[in-house]
């Protein structure tokens, strides 16, 4: 520190405070967000957190390879290590005869309110899946259209306000031989589940929708005042907590499950969170193990966030995991290919 200019000292002040921030990340999924709500908020921020580390190791060669390099190239290190890193540079495709499709996707209520300038989306998304090979697709903020033409014979929907009203559907081509729904309380989000068979095996798809922060990239006022972060703050920890109550009702209900598990859907939050870890748990996130690139499924004001997820089962192999950029929706769908 003797020897850093006065500049150099700021630098690396920041770069202690950038790395206690990366460090706080990592205990992040283990803290209950009803403990300590607004800690989970730096969750959403891990890409940028380990960007600005990335910015620190070239600001230190560049002022002539200081040592102080160090603390970010750990933090780097760590991250890459415990799968914290948010880009895969390498992705994993097995051909197989015998694996099955999964897509997840949020279709934002197939553009309802005209939040994109494009027409007949619903038809749009059904030529989309037409030319894909997914076996069981997984929506959320769903409603019915007659626009809407998927060739499934199984379909499950459970939607609020009936049948013109919105939430969670599965489309099958394997038949749905159980089904139900969790029924969240207070909330307009949900988690669905069907058992179906497949070569005499039963399989459990859950579709999970966990509470929404309500922010929309659009509606995103930077002049926060006093009052507005005030509001800001407060709907960040309903909904944080919110997430909790859902994710621990949840696991009870899975508990239960002997069947082998899949879990996909909207869980508006990333992978470095309390929810993420817990519906995680023993399973595989199908990116981690065949995605490439960032994975994202949202863009918050172009920045990428990975929200919507496909984790399986360990005894399912995941040949291959692919994200589109269609733009039909605020989300982008997912598709995995599994096999036993």
């Amino acid at each position: 520190m003797k020897n850093l200019s006065f500049l150099n000292k700021i630098m690396f002040f920041l770069n202690n405070i950038a790395a206690l921030v990366f460090f706080a990340s990592v205990l992040i999924p283990y803290i209950p967000p009803n403990s300590f709500p607004l800690l989970s908020v730096i969750s959403l921020a891990v890409p940028l957190v380990l960007f600005t580390h990335i910015l620190f190791i070239l600001y230190w060669i560049l002022a002539g390879f200081k040592k102080q390099f160090l603390l970010s190239s750990i933090c780097i290190l760590l991250a890459v290590g415990l799968s914290l890193f948010p880009y895969k540079f390498k992705s994993k495709e097995v051909v197989s005869g015998n694996s099955f499709g999964i897509m997840n996707y949020n279709v934002r209520l197939f553009n309802k309110y005209k939040w994109i300038k494009k027409e007949n989306v619903a038809e749009q998304i059904s030529k989309f899946i037409e030319g894909q090979t997914a076996d069981v697709i997984c929506f959320q903020e769903f409603r019915q259209d007659n626009s809407l033409n998927l060739n499934y014979p199984y379909v499950y929907e459970k939607l609020n306000g009936g049948r013109k009203g919105s939430g969670l559907a599965i489309y099958s081509k394997y038949r749905i031989v159980n089904k139900g729904s969790l029924d969240f309380e207070n909330s307009f989000n949900n988690a669905i589940f069907v058992d179906i068979l497949r070569n005499n095996d039963t399989l459990r798809i859950y579709n999970i929708h966990l509470e929404s922060f309500g922010i929309k990239p659009d509606s995103v006022d930077l002049n926060l005042n006093e009052t507005r972060s005030k509001k800001l703050i407060y709907r960040l920890k309903k909904s944080f907590t919110k997430q909790q109550e859902q994710v621990e009702k949840f696991i009870e209900h899975r508990v239960n499950c002997s069947h082998k598990v899949i879990i996909s859907g909207d869980f508006n939050n990333t992978s470095y969170s309390w929810a993420y870890r817990m519906l995680k748990s023993n399973l595989n996130d199908t990116f981690i193990e065949s995605g490439k690139g960032f994975g994202r499924t949202y863009s918050f004001n172009r920045y990428p966030l990975r929200i919507d997820f496909i984790l399986t089962d360990p005894s399912l192999k995941v040949n291959q995991h692919k994200n589109f950029n269609l733009k039909l929706s605020d989300h982008e769908p997912v598709l995995a290919k599994l096999s036993y």
